[in-house]
């Protein structure tokens, strides 16, 4: 059974959004919480996460579309998600760009009630850096 993506909630007073981009095509396979379609209001850009992992099925909302808190964006089939080559991220360091074994997404945490944006001030660490709990 396919599992429904939602727009989600996009802060108190805004009840629609416009589909700006889609990051994954029908047929791909996407992981858990992994960005799947970019949303933008008047007053944020938000990326909407996969609630599972499995293969994108459908796209029901095509980019430049209005769509209303609650809507179906599209869907996602079950089945494994195959792993996905590395990605080079156009530095020329060597680096792969892409997720390795263990590793964990960094999210913006809950800033409030009525905080729905926020703005990084400084990295802390650089990519490739150790980091501990």
């Amino acid at each position: 059974m396919a599992t429904q993506i939602i727009v989600p909630s996009l802060g108190e007073s805004i009840s629609e959004a416009t589909v700006l981009k889609w990051l994954k095509q029908v047929g791909e396979a996407v992981e858990p919480d992994e960005p799947l379609v970019e949303l933008e209001t008047d007053k944020v850009t938000v990326e909407v996460p996969a609630p599972t992992g499995g293969r994108l099925e459908s796209i029901a909302v095509g980019e430049g579309s209005d769509v209303q808190v609650g809507a179906v964006l599209g869907a996602i089939g079950e089945g494994a998600a195959a792993p996905s080559p590395a990605k080079g991220n156009g530095a020329g360091n060597g680096e792969d760009g892409g997720a390795a074994a263990g590793t964990i997404e960094v999210t913006i945490p809950d800033l409030g009630e009525s905080v729905t944006e926020g703005t990084v001030g400084k990295w802390l660490k650089s990519v490739g850096d150790a980091v501990t709990a």
